[in-house]
Order: structure tokens, then C-alpha cells, then sequence
């Protein structure tokens, strides 16, 4: 972990043969930073328990038999990204950037054309090294004939690295101060109601829904929570609801909630089944998505800090359209509200803890279009595009007035999507 936050995107983790999944949260971090992972192939593994962990996180750039590293690691180091000698920046190459993200967008359906400059750059660059391609619009070509790259550059983008119970000082607070605050005026009839947004791999989510449970048994309370917890990583959400992760989370999970909270298996622990039921997960886009309502909390953490200024304050009034008056905002500790003092107050400025203000529920405008001209556009774009724009409001306006309220489930009754004001169709009978 500390490798991870010296050295940034110039860490380098090898995972080879092994038992056990300690390297786990090691290689996330690396991967999390920007840097390079390098995982042993099973089937040259003498054990491999361990390489079979790691590529199952999905974060292995490459997987090779150990006679075939030290070439590869070699071409690596010597990438432009790693020596630090890139001439252009990327972010003045506008043109392959646009198509980049139209690639995604078409793909993926999210608009990356407002997330941060640095974040956008570093990630590219990091793929780019890995492919040993030199040129952006080589790397452009590269994305056009192989989708999975697609599918690999955009989970990188969305930068899913979490863990249970991060900063256990905030959590303290949530459990010992402002738990009690929100249950003042609750009843068993009138649930508490808490959306974790940009949930990722649902370690959060499931971190709350603990420290819930364990707050309730110390008061001997009836009261209900329910917990949203939504992403827009497919794979983040499967694996969320699996609520299945590696032996290496008793890092960060005490042996008390462990025995508590959790199954374990032989190199594994499954989240118990009366805590994965207090969490709904489903796919969501904080961006583009129309959001939940009347809620008592929103945990938005770590995800302004890729965004630009613009999508910043787009995500907040979001958030707090979302809340009731008095209701609570948990952002990450490097995010703040900005310039949104008129609409919360300050809970805890240290963990970052805001309280709505209530007052007018604003949100600032649609931006599931705005990829078509993006961050970095500065080329016009054709009056097709505008058009399409035009049609697309139109469609969105008609839907959120006129269509009915909707959750979208699949055959396992898991939720891909919601549209309106579900909340009264999803709270428990009373």
C-alpha cells in the first residue's frame, strides 16, 4: 500500500506462484494509482492460489509464465509514460480525445468528456503502456478493432478501488454521533432510507449496512434501513451482489465482524445473507440517471475528485435534490461542497459530513449529451449531433412526465434500472 502511494503510476506489483489472496488489496492499490500489475499465469503456477486471486480482481495487465517477464518488463519501463518523456501532452491531441470518447460512450454508454484532464491523461497514457503505443491515434486504431479494450479502458476510467470500512474515524462518527441524530424522529413504520452512489465492488455499502445492524442491536431498535447502492460497472455490481471477497479483507474487517457479518470459506468470506438484504444494488449512472428522492443520507465518496469543476457541481445538486431537509452527505475527505453553502450546512468538516439545508431542489441541467462536444472540444460539431440533442431532451422530458414510475429487474429479480420516483414501491410493508 505505501508502495502504492510513494511511488504512484511508477509501482510495479508481480504476483507469483502462492497460497492464499494477500496480494489482493496490494495490487488494487497499485492499479488504483496508476501503476503496473503482473501476475504468474495459473498454469505455471506450482501454487496458485494466489495468481488465481489476483486475475480474478480483473487489475492484471499482463499474465505471462515467469520466463516471459522479464522481456515484458523490460519494454515496459521503457514507455514514454514511465520515463516521463512524452513530448505531447494528450490533452492537446483534441481531435483522437473526441473519438476516444465517442468510442466509449457508444460502447459503455458513460460520457468520460468531463472527468478531470489529469485523470483522463494518466489513464490513457497507463493503457497506451501497456500496449507499447506510442501514438495516440495508433491507440485510437487499437480501441477501434478490439472492443475488450474498450470494456478495459473504461473500468481503468471509473477507477473501482475501495475497501470495507475506509477512514474507520468517519465511520465512528457515523455510528456514534450522527446515527443517533437520524434515528431522533424515526419510527419502525418509517425507514431510513440511504443511497450509496458509485458503490463500485459494494464494500461501502456493505460497511454501512454493519455498522446499521450493530447500532440497532446496541439500542434494541425495529427501525428499518434501506440502502441503495447503484455504479455503473456491470461487473462492480455482480460482484457486489455476490458480497463474496478475498481473505485479504480482514485488513480492514475485525475479527468480530467477521465471525459476525461473514462466511468464511477456504480463501474467501461471503457477506451473511441478513446483511446482503438490507442492500438493493443495480446499475446507475450518478451522471446521467434521474435520481432517488426524499432521502436520509447520500454517500457520494471519492468520486468528485475526478471530475471536472462543471460535473462537480452538476453531481452535487444532484446529491441534493436527493436529500431531505436535514438530510446527511458523506463525501470522501479530499471533496468538498464548493460554493454550495446555500444548500448545506457543515456536519463534520473534517470527515467531509454535510446536512441539507432543504429549500428549492434544483437540478442543473441534462448532461447525458454533452460528450458530443466534451471538455476538449473545440472543433463544431455537425447539426446531426445537436439534433439528436434536441430529441433526446424531448424523449427525457416526455418520459419524466408522462411515463409511470418503473424498476427494471432481470430473471434473479436483481435491479438493472430504475426511472421515476420508485421509492414508495420499494420500502417494506409496514
Amino acid at each position: 500500500m505505501s508502495l502504492s502511494e510513494d511511488c504512484k503510476e511508477k509501482a510495479i506489483c508481480i504476483i507469483l506462484s502462492g497460497t492464499g489472496t494477500e496480494g489482493t488489496l496490494g495490487l488494487k492499490a497499485i492499479e488504483g494509482e496508476g501503476g503496473m500489475v503482473m501476475v504468474q499465469s495459473v498454469k505455471s503456477a506450482a501454487y496458485d492460489g494466489m495468481p488465481a486471486s489476483a486475475i480474478a480482481t480483473g487489475f492484471a495487465d499482463y499474465v505471462l509464465p515467469p520466463e516471459k517477464m522479464p522481456e515484458q518488463l523490460l519494454n515496459y519501463v521503457k514507455q514514454p509514460y514511465i520515463k516521463g518523456t512524452r513530448k505531447v501532452a494528450l490533452s492537446e491531441q483534441i481531435a483522437p480525445l473526441q473519438k476516444i470518447f465517442v468510442i466509449l460512450r457508444d460502447r459503455t454508454g458513460h460520457d468520460f468528456s468531463l472527468y478531470k484532464e489529469s485523470t483522463i491523461n494518466r489513464r490513457i497514457e497507463r493503457r497506451m503502456n501497456v500496449h507499447q503505443i506510442e501514438k495516440l491515434t495508433d491507440y485510437v486504431r487499437y480501441l477501434s478493432e478490439n472492443p475488450s479494450e474498450i470494456d478495459i479502458l473504461f473500468k481503468e476510467l471509473l477507477i473501482g478501488v475501495t475497501n470495507f470500512f475506509r477512514d474507520p474515524e468517519a465511520f465512528e462518527i457515523l455510528r456514534k454521533k450522527l446515527l443517533p441524530d437520524m434515528l431522533k424522529n424515526k419510527t419502525p413504520t418509517m425507514p431510513v432510507r440511504v443511497w450509496v452512489s458509485a458503490c463500485s465492488t459494494g464494500e461501502e455499502a456493505y460497511s454501512m449496512a454493519m455498522i446499521f445492524k450493530e447500532y440497532l442491536h446496541e439500542i434494541q431498535s425495529d427501525i428499518k434501513f434501506q440502502i441503495f447502492a447503484t455504479d455503473v460497472d456491470k461487473d462492480a455490481i455482480e460482484t457486489a451482489r455476490a458480497g463474496v471477497y478475498p481473505a485479504s479483507i480482514a485488513v480492514d474487517v475485525s475479527q468480530e465482524r467477521l465471525t459476525r457479518f461473514f462466511t468464511k470459506a477456504e480463501d474467501s468470506y461471503r457477506v451473511k445473507k441478513e446483511v446482503r438484504e438490507m442492500v438493493t444494488f443495480a446499475l446507475q449512472s450518478l451522471i446521467k440517471d434521474p435520481p432517488f428522492s426524499s432521502l436520509d443520507m447520500v454517500s457520494c465518496r471519492n468520486l468528485l475528485i475526478y471530475l471536472n469543476p462543471l460535473l462537480q457541481k452538476k453531481v452535487i445538486s444532484t446529491l441534493h435534490y436527493s436529500l431531505k431537509k436535514d438530510g446527511i452527505l458523506f463525501l470522501g475527505n479530499s471533496e468538498t461542497i464548493g460554493e454550495f453553502t446555500d444548500l448545506f450546512s457543515a456536519y463534520d468538516r473534517k470527515w467531509r459530513i454535510y446536512q441539507s439545508k432543504g429549500g428549492s431542489h434544483i437540478l442543473i441541467g441534462d448532461f447525458s449529451h454533452i460528450g458530443q462536444a466534451g471538455a476538449f472540444a473545440k472543433i463544431k460539431e455537425p447539426l446531426k449531433s445537436v439534433e439528436t440533442s434536441i430529441g433526446g431532451h424531448i424523449e427525457k422530458m416526455l418520459l419524466e412526465n408522462y411515463a409511470p414510475s418503473c424498476v427494471i429487474i432481470n430473471e434473479k429479480e436483481d435491479i438493472l434500472y430504475f426511472h421515476g420516483k420508485t421509492g414508495k414501491y420499494l420500502e417494506p410493508a409496514p
